[in-house]
């Protein structure tokens, strides 16, 4: 009963720091906010005004798209802009805390497997600078293993691929140990600009980003097949050569071919650090499987193309986007057990 009292009154807080979406996860509540790594910014004369974040952010930029900037500051899976950073996370925190409010809460961040000293204590220091207790770092594809419900101290060694809108990141445990954690700077916005060059060089058609976003959302697929889906989107763009407004039609087989020099990216990494490992190691995953998580992994068919190219089955694993921050709440509640997990900021 003491422990259950404990928890639901901590002041701990797990933070999946990604590119295209945050995640908060609040102990005793489980995840509160889960919205775009956006802020709006109102430029005038040199100077920034930072109005509002997430959903929020989204929202006032639609409307005033002429006046107001939507600043991502997160690139490839690290920090790019220090000040909106810090504001996103401020109001995110802000916005977790309980009507009690927290005392000095401790912080545990996610960073990309390969994340640089440098770019770690970017991360620790923006963490600490909102007057965090302690802050903790953990790699998302280690933290992600754990929110899957795999058992990283168990002798049989295992692999997470974990992807997301900057990174595509690699973990594999064996005896709860790190053998081998990655980054790949190339995931999900990898395939938006890939689907922008593909409508670009067939159709002569400019489109933006919103537009190949919705492109993936809504048709995107890694393997066109009869029985897969069947969608056909259409897309309007600005001509280059007129440069007059223009029509085009997607078909699933338009959208798996775009999306496919970014998934050969993946497959390629998946292989070259298998390749790395020792053969025990690798045999035993062979056999095991390789598990995919994040928000890239809700890309239809991409544990299939993946599973075709690097010849080891390839799982998809239930609610991907949620694996991280869950694991990295159980890290952060069971830190005596998990300290070794951590990452030194």
């Amino acid at each position: 009963m003491q422990l259950g009292v404990a928890t639901a009154f901590s002041d701990d807080i797990a933070i999946d720091l990604g590119t295209a979406n945050t995640l908060v996860h609040v102990a005793g509540r489980g995840i509160i906010i889960d919205e775009p790594s956006v802020v709006a910014v109102h430029s005038f004369r040199g100077w920034r005004e930072l109005l509002a974040v997430g959903r929020k952010a989204k929202l006032l930029v639609s409307r005033s798209p002429e006046k107001i900037e939507e600043v991502h500051p997160l690139r490839d899976g690290f920090i790019a802009d220090f000040v909106a950073t810090e504001e996103m996370l401020r109001q995110f925190i802000k916005r977790a805390k309980t009507m009690l409010g927290f005392r000095r809460p401790r912080i545990l961040i996610c960073v990309p497997a390969g994340a640089t000293p440098v770019e770690r204590r970017a991360v620790y220091d923006t963490a600490m600078s909102l007057g965090a207790r302690k802050v903790y770092l953990v790699a998302e594809p280690v933290a992600a293993s754990l929110g899957v419900g795999l058992s990283v101290e168990e002798g049989t060694a295992l692999m997470v691929v974990d992807v997301g809108g900057g990174t595509t990141d690699i973990a594999v445990l064996s005896r709860g140990v790190v053998i081998a954690a990655r980054t790949l700077r190339c995931a999900g916005n990898a395939m938006e600009e890939a689907i922008i060059r593909y409508v670009r060089r067939k159709h002569n058609l400019l489109i933006g980003w919103a537009n190949a976003e919705r492109i993936k959302v809504e048709a995107g697929t890694a393997l066109a097949k009869l029985n897969g889906r069947a969608a056909e989107v259409h897309i309007r763009g600005r001509d280059v050569r007129s440069g007059l407004a223009k029509m085009a039609v997607l078909t699933p087989k338009d959208i798996a071919a775009a999306l496919s020099e970014p998934i050969d990216v993946m497959a390629d990494f998946i292989e070259r650090t298998l390749e790395d490992l020792p053969p025990d190691v690798m045999s035993e995953i062979t056999l095991r499987g390789i598990y995919l998580t994040g928000g890239g992994a809700m890309l239809d068919k991409l544990d299939a193309a993946l599973s075709r190219q690097v010849g080891i089955r390839v799982r998809a694993t239930q609610s991907p986007m949620h694996c991280v921050v869950k694991g990295s709440a159980m890290v952060l509640s069971e830190l005596g057990q998990r300290e070794h997990l951590l990452m030194r900021p």
